[in-house]
């Protein structure tokens, strides 16, 4: 038993396969996706993909041509947030990340999940996701707008301004999210985070949405033609 719990540890002790898991809770990705998005090439990706496959943290499945990877369940997103908790209080450096460049871009205090429920309910905010379109198609918190943050000063119209911009990406030290709040600040914006990400926002029960869904609706909803 020993042996198949330092097995699992194995599989975490490496930077790009923490990586590869934070990419991977935001939804199925194939390995030319995982790769392109690590930084990674295809070979490297594709070696420490298998290693957390056969770690039991990841599955896959062949789709055509491609092999595409998911997490085995949500118990390996409580077992990435431990990590990360554990991490937190223990390890000196942590800290020391948090007061320099996380603190630098966004000193202030995140929403918090159950406080950004009760503003949406009143339609004081705006959301804005700010990671890539494909993975806010896979999912994404219901009325948020996704704006990459590549594009985000150029799409700035889009978003109203008598409302708050709350910012959420991958998790909560994601740094496209800590970037947007920056940038909208710099452009005279109201705006802060969400503590968490997507993935802790759909592991909390909370309702999500996908592209699939929302042109699912607009099928239906559209009148035959005559």
């Amino acid at each position: 038993m020993l042996e198949q719990f330092a097995k699992v540890a194995k599989a975490l002790g490496n930077p790009h396969r923490l990586d590869l898991l934070e990419l991977l809770a935001q939804g199925e990705r194939s390995v030319e996706a995982l790769a392109a998005a690590s930084g990674l090439s295809f070979a490297n990706a594709s070696q420490h993909l298998q290693v957390l496959r056969r770690s039991g943290l990841a599955v896959s499945r062949r789709n055509g041509l491609h092999v595409l990877y998911s997490l085995s369940g949500d118990d390996v997103l409580a077992l990435l947030g431990a990590l990360r908790r554990t991490t937190e209080r223990h390890v000196a450096e942590i800290d020391q990340l948090l007061r320099g460049y996380f603190h630098q871009r966004d000193a202030l205090e995140a929403i918090l999940r159950d406080d950004l429920i009760g503003r949406l309910t009143d339609g004081s905010v705006t959301l804005l996701d700010v990671r890539p379109p494909e993975e806010y198609a896979a999912g994404h918190l219901p009325g948020a707008v996704n704006i990459p943050l590549k594009d985000l000063k150029r799409r700035l119209s889009e978003l109203p301004k008598a409302t708050e911009v709350v910012a959420y990406c991958r998790g909560p030290y994601c740094v496209l999210a800590y970037e947007a709040v920056a940038a909208l600040r710099e452009c005279g914006r109201t705006a802060r985070r969400m503590q968490d990400g997507f993935p802790e926002w759909r592991m909390a029960g909370l309702p999500v949405e996908t592209e699939d869904a929302i042109e699912a609706t607009m099928t239906v909803a559209r009148p035959p033609s005559p």
